[in-house]
């Protein structure tokens, strides 16, 4: 019966799509529309943004000025609508050290996912640390470069992150979080940034994850992690529930 319904449903979804017209999006192609500074230069650029403005924020992993790995190689850029450099948010900030993901939530907040300090920063829109998710390595631990990736992995920590990948917001301000190529499970906090829960776990099962690599949430709650490690998109409703029934492999 559940392939028979499976089946159902792809045959509905390919109908449908024959039926529906191709839409195409406009746009224009524009040379060297950022403008950056003289002694400045773009390397691994892993995250953009755009606010309500429509600024750009561009966060970058290879600052020539330093290490590849640290402080000085991430960089978050902000560029106004015409591409011209305005500043840069965050200079050699503590939490820096080997930039993933930059998205705007509510209220034109900037938020970055830091894959190398395991943190997550919430910035106002003036560019002030408002919020910070997870904690770095101190400067005394041993070894303050990449986590090792151990087999089998530590359990995960609540509050802590290993390797930590992306961020979204539910409509109630919660805030998830994939964390990410160790822990490989979604945490969730909530508009205060108190910790509330997480989910998952390795694996290929239902509600398993192998890197957890993007996150969103829409309109009724339900929330999107892209499953890199498994190829596929696992969809959950608010009570971390795979939702729909039969979509722990959906393809959107």
């Amino acid at each position: 019966m559940r392939k028979f319904l499976l089946v159902l449903i792809f045959v509905s979804c390919s109908l449908c799509a024959q039926q529906t017209p191709v839409q195409e999006i406009p746009y224009r192609p524009v040379p060297d529309f950022l403008h950056l500074p003289a002694d400045l230069y773009f390397g691994e650029v892993t995250g953009v943004a755009v606010n309500s403005k429509g600024h750009i924020f561009v966060f970058s992993r290879s600052n020539t000025t330093g290490p590849a790995y640290g402080a000085a190689a991430a960089q978050l850029l902000e560029f106004d609508r015409d591409g011209k450099f305005l500043r840069e948010i965050g200079h050699n900030l503590y939490a820096w050290s080997y930039a993933h993901t930059v998205k705007i939530g509510p209220q034109d907040n900037i938020w970055v996912a830091d894959k190398g300090s395991d943190v997550v920063v919430k910035f106002n829109p003036e560019g002030r640390v408002v919020m910070v998710f997870g904690r770095k390595q101190e400067a005394s631990d041993e070894g303050t470069g990449p986590l090792k990736e151990v087999q089998p992995p530590l359990p995960p920590e609540d509050g802590l992150f290993r390797q930590v990948t992306d961020v979204a917001w539910d409509a109630a301000g919660n805030t998830y979080i994939s964390d990410g190529y160790v822990n490989s499970r979604v945490a969730k906090a909530n508009k205060d940034g108190d910790w509330l829960k997480s989910w998952g776990e390795p694996g290929n099962k239902p509600g398993q994850f192998s890197t957890p690599h993007s996150i969103a949430v829409d309109a009724h709650g339900n929330v999107y992690v892209a499953d890199r490690g498994n190829r596929r998109i696992q969809v959950f409703d608010g009570r971390w529930e795979i939702s729909p029934p039969d979509c722990d492999r959906c393809s959107l």
